[in-house]
């Protein structure tokens, strides 16, 4: 049997190119032999006491509540509802544009069938030390210069790949190879162009 290739993701779900990239990898497990596992990072830890512009300082302020939520939702229900979760909350911050956060965390509750009583979590600290935990392993791999999305080839993690369109069929496999091409050299650090576009989803 080939070796399956192990892929760790950190996302937060209100980052759209964190949702890009984790789109593209839904298209890779379609057509290469992968194992992922979805973790939590957040934006508002790695923003804590940064000078940010007003408005994304009032953002990352307001974004603890679906990072919560979603360590909760693990906690008591299994690690693997973090992807179902994670696609849910994703599918209305990013397809449907809902900006409220107790909106999302109650729709994608629901849509997942989990027991809605989970929104507390959303405005309480008590899980924080999971939530930071999560966060930590992920960003300890990259360092504190970068944001989200993470992802680790086979141990080896980078920060992005930054996308703003999602690639399909054998086009997402070909990203994903060279990727993990490049994860497989320990002197590759980085590589980097000014980006154009945001996400676009269509």
């Amino acid at each position: 049997m080939p070796k399956r290739t192990q892929v760790d993701f950190w996302f937060d779900p209100i980052c759209p190119f964190a949702w890009a990239t984790s789109r593209w990898i839904k298209e890779v497990e379609k057509v290469r032999d992968i194992d992922v596992s979805w973790n939590v990072m957040s934006l508002s830890v790695l923003n804590e006491g940064r000078e940010l512009p007003e408005g994304y300082r009032a953002s990352m302020d307001n974004s603890w509540g679906p990072v919560r939520v979603v360590i909760k939702a693990a906690q008591d229900h299994g690690d693997e509802v973090r992807d179902k979760l994670y696609t849910a909350m994703g599918e209305l911050f990013h397809y449907e544009k809902v900006s409220d956060r107790d909106e999302v965390i109650a729709r994608a509750l629901a849509k997942v069938g989990l027991p809605a009583e989970l929104a507390d979590a959303a405005n309480t600290d008590q899980n924080d030390a999971a939530l930071r935990a999560s966060h930590e392993v992920g960003i300890s791999k990259v360092g504190q210069d970068v944001g989200t999305p993470i992802i680790a080839v086979d141990g080896v993690a980078f920060f992005g790949p930054v996308i703003t369109r999602i690639p399909t069929g054998e086009d997402a496999g070909k990203m994903f190879d060279a990727a993990a091409q490049l994860a497989s050299f320990p002197y590759f650090f980085e590589m980097k162009r000014s980006r154009t576009e945001d996400p676009i989803f269509e």
